[in-house]
């Protein structure tokens, strides 16, 4: 019996034509002000035009696809839904039920989870697939064997492109999406997730001086979970550091909280007040991160 993979992401926007309409949609229904448009147009455009988040996924399914069906030949049906950019999950999911398939497993390219973010593709996901299919939902899974190796390594290759002599005054980052505070008085262990993998992939890196930060947050009212990444530039500069390497571990690729929050916003600060950055190259669709991926589906199915 094949076994459906519903594989979800965030999406972006396919053409710089589309950031309105995308971002609408983010903002459930409410266009951006014309200030915040152009903001976040010149964002894409800093960045070449348009983010590689939609090639990059389309490369990571496809490697999904194959290393599964190398593992287990004709078992797997994979196919990727997005959430706010065609092919949208809503639009996907029926198509196993359509197709025949009873049992599908839900992965969500993120390796923490939340209630304000994974809970939510797996909320729409299980209400579109319908009652004769069997959802199996993966969850947080940076703790899968494999994956704090891939970042140690990364962290490591970053750190080797800094002279040993500073090494004593260098410090590792590791960031993720911040999520707005509310979700703390929901229980929701988020925050933990991350505390716990950066733990984990400092400790197989042998490294002792390392830190958190938050990135990327909403522009929203309500207050988000800090500290935001700049802001901890500034606090270790103060405190005599001269060389950060930026892990955003809450990502697995290249786009726009990549491109711009680190390799130019914070960049651009970094420079200004004298700090040496240097980011970790990002998973993108290395054999490596997707075998581990496969491994992870095989597992719970």
């Amino acid at each position: 019996m094949t076994t459906g993979v519903l594989v979800m992401a965030y999406g972006t926007p396919s053409t710089p034509e589309d950031v309105e309409t995308y971002y609408t949609r983010i903002r459930h229904g409410r266009p951006p002000t014309p200030e915040l448009l152009k903001e976040l147009s010149d964002r894409y455009r800093d960045i070449g035009g348009t983010s590689p988040l939609a090639q990059r996924t389309a490369a990571q399914v496809s490697a999904l696809t194959l290393a599964l069906q190398t593992k287990a030949p004709g078992a797997f049906d994979v196919r990727f839904g997005s959430k706010y950019e065609p092919p949208m999950i809503e639009d996907v999911a029926p198509g196993f039920a359509r197709d025949g398939i009873t049992k599908v497993i839900g992965l969500v390219l993120a390796p923490h989870s939340s209630s304000m973010s994974t809970d939510q593709y797996m909320e729409r996901a299980r209400a579109s697939l319908g009652n004769t299919v069997a959802f199996s939902e993966i969850g947080a899974w940076w703790d899968e064997p494999g994956f704090l190796d891939l970042i140690a390594h990364r962290v490591l290759d970053a750190l080797a492109r800094i002279p040993e002599d500073r090494h004593a005054t260098t410090q590792v980052i590791f960031s993720a999406h911040s999520l707005p505070e509310k979700i703390l008085a929901r229980g929701d262990n988020y925050p933990d997730q991350l505390r716990e993998s950066a733990e984990g992939a400092a400790r197989i890196a042998g490294i002792t001086n390392w830190d958190l930060a938050w990135q990327s947050a909403g522009r929203t009212a309500d207050p988000w979970i800090g500290p935001d990444i700049l802001q901890v530039l500034r606090t270790k500069k103060e405190e005599g550091l001269t060389d950060i390497v930026s892990c955003p571990i809450g990502f697995v690729s290249d786009h726009l909280e990549v491109l711009f929050d680190i390799d130019i916003q914070a960049q651009e600060l970094a420079r200004e007040i004298g700090l040496n950055l240097v980011r970790t190259a990002s998973l993108n669709d290395d054999p490596a991160f997707i075998s581990v991926l496969a491994n992870i589906v095989m597992a719970r199915a």
